[in-house]
């Protein structure tokens, strides 16, 4: 007989030969049992976890001569035929290549005629999501009654696929991807019955490889066999696979925690020399990088044995250089699915790997201080009349939201011992440019307000993704849950969703410095916003307050206008009184002497008076 393949050889013939589904193993062999068995069930889960196996066993089960605990026996003729593929009444249609109306009227037709050999009539349709909508109609009718003696079973990895309506007519069990534990555990059942030789750790790699397909792991252990002519090594399931040993993923990671670039990126040489896969690499990587983090919390759940240089990561490096790297590695996994030069996505993701973590908040606020030790006389107005220098306001560190700007021209030269004698947590070297001013105060929000204008917010809003996506990661995470809500040109709101967000970026002086020169150079202002944060909850609250502080000044100024116009009405009146007695005193004194002269020369029939 010709050779076949591990996972058609040991396909489960009973319910207890599944491993990983036990819920849906016990529901089924409970309804045989009890004769609580429905009209139609729905199979659905990833591929290679026993969906179409549990059908045929369930076929097999409820048509069995014998059932023992809802089990098949596997010796009678319904059995026998059913292992043979001899049974016709048990119907198995591929609906990837049957899925028109025509096949499904076929359906329809025969399910009147009784079965011929067996007691049910059992249709499994594999892939069913495949069937077009004429053919889900048609199976609809034939779905919700079928005959007693007919029984339907659907298998699909994609349930979205197939209507409402047809799932609302089954019962529907959801098969679980298998863990790798259970995986191993089926391997090396196999191979011990089969007297195969193996290597522990060559298992273990190819149960995570499976990534929870019981077929998938048979299949890339039936290919290890063969390459290693019936011994499974721990080389040839790192060939096979394409993943990396343990040991050179430990050393890769030990050269980025350390950031020694050079040292990672000759790791990665090797990696690339050995003709690994690039998304097989990332994957390793993940994996690794979560058994550190889990390492010291539950070592119960890591999938590997702890060697000396994974024990030295793990109790030597925090957690937070874990959550970036697993952070960064989903991105550029994200990024290799479109991309014909995988190489070049690593050795960036090795460089960005191997730089030190951002500063954290405490170290940051004592650089901002020492920048504000520089900045600090500046708003002093009468600086060049002050001898002594204060060294109260010297060594008092200010909040990054009072800043100056910029640092004022011609700094005395007096000013720089009072700045080494300023105690400094490490000796960095002071910033050239000191931190923009940042506020978070309801008053700096009114004042973008009173200038605020739909265009300013709308072209800081067009620019904002590219700002954002100009920073390096960890500050992209501050500002993904901040949005800008109102700009003016001379300032910009922005509303964080958290507090504590707000506050680190208020403290952050790289960002605000990367913030406000970006803006200013996308938008093409002519000067630099002020920045304003708020809690994205408070801001409806601003906003009213303002809208009735601007209604509150309306109503003032149309009080003022109110009366002003009153007093004009009265100077008014006044100017008409006198205006009519000078008119009453001209008409007693008679003519102009103009008008009289043109009287003479013309005749007073002729000439009228028009006032101007």
């Amino acid at each position: 007989m010709a050779y076949q393949a591990l996972y058609r050889t040991w396909r489960p013939q009973k319910f207890s030969d599944m491993i990983g589904q036990e819920v849906v193993t016990k529901t089924l062999k409970n309804a045989i049992m009890t004769g609580q068995t429905t009209h139609a069930y729905l199979f659905n889960g990833p591929r290679g976890t026993g969906k179409t196996s549990a059908a045929k066993i369930f076929a097999k089960a409820i048509n069995c001569l014998n059932p023992i605990n809802g089990e098949p026996d596997g010796v009678c003729a319904m059995c026998q035929a059913a292992d043979n593929g001899t049974l016709g009444d048990i119907i198995e249609l591929d609906a990837a290549s049957n899925n028109g109306v025509d096949e499904i009227r076929e359906i329809r037709e025969d399910v009147n005629y009784a079965p011929t050999q067996a007691k049910y009539k059992v249709y499994i349709i594999d892939e069913v999501h495949m069937l077009s909508t004429g053919a889900f109609n048609a199976l609809l009718k034939t779905l919700e009654e079928p005959p007693a003696n007919v029984i339907f079973i659907l298998a699909t990895t994609e349930p979205q696929k197939i209507p409402a309506t047809i799932i609302s007519r089954t019962q529907r069990f959801d098969f679980k991807r298998i863990d790798a534990k259970a995986a191993y555990d089926r391997m090396t059942y196999i191979l011990d019955q089969r007297g195969d030789t193996y290597d522990e750790a060559a298992i273990r790699v190819i149960a995570n490889a499976a990534d929870g397909g019981m077929r998938d792991a048979l299949s890339i252990l039936d290919q290890a066999l063969s390459f290693g002519d019936g011994h499974v090594t721990l080389e040839n399931a790192l060939l096979v696979t394409g993943s990396v040993t343990q040991t050179l993923l430990g050393e890769y990671v030990q050269a980025v925690v350390q950031q020694d670039t050079k040292a990672a990126l000759a790791k990665l040489s090797e990696v690339f020399s050995a003709g690994k896969d690039a998304s097989r690499f990332v994957e390793d990587l993940i994996s690794y990088a979560r058994d550190l983090l889990l390492h010291t919390e539950a070592p119960e759940l890591i999938s590997i044995v702890p060697d000396d240089i994974f024990k030295a990561l793990a109790s030597e490096t925090p957690a937070t250089v874990w959550y970036r790297m697993i952070d960064t590695l989903n991105d550029t996994q994200q990024q290799l699915r479109y991309t014909n030069r995988p190489s070049i996505y690593l050795e960036v993701l090795t460089v960005k790997l191997s730089q030190p973590l951002p500063t954290t908040a405490p170290v940051t606020v004592e650089r901002v201080s020492a920048t504000q030790v520089v900045a600090e006389p500046k708003p002093q107005p009468q600086r060049p009349q002050a001898v002594t220098p204060a060294p109260a306001q010297s060594t008092t560190p200010a909040p990054v939201s009072e800043a100056p700007v910029s640092e004022p021209a011609g700094e005395p030269a007096s000013m720089a011992p009072e700045v080494n004698e300023t105690p400094v947590a490490q000796p960095a070297p002071v910033p050239s440019r000191v931190a923009p001013r940042v506020s978070d105060d309801q008053a700096a929000v009114f004042s973008v307000l009173s200038a605020a204008t739909r265009g300013d917010l709308d072209r800081v809003v067009g620019v904002w993704a590219d700002m954002v996506n100009m920073l390096p990661v960890p500050q992209q995470a501050m500002l993904n849950v901040a949005r800008p809500i109102a700009a003016s040109p001379e300032g910009l709101v922005v509303g964080f969703d958290f507090d504590v967000i707000k506050s680190n970026a208020m403290r952050n002086a790289e960002l605000l410095n990367t913030m406000v020169t970006q803006i200013q150079n996308l938008t093409q202002a002519q000067h630099e916003r002020q920045l304003v944060f708020v809690n994205a909850d408070e801001w409806p609250k601003m906003r009213a307050a303002f809208v009735a502080q601007r209604k509150g000044t309306a109503q003032t100024t149309a009080t003022q206008q109110q009366v002003e116009t009153q007093t004009s009405t009265a100077v008014a009146d006044d100017l008409a009184s006198l205006t009519a007695m000078d008119v009453a005193s001209e008409a007693e004194a008679g003519p102009a002497p103009v008008v009289a002269e043109a009287e003479r020369l013309f005749g007073s029939d002729i000439v009228e008076e028009i006032d101007d």
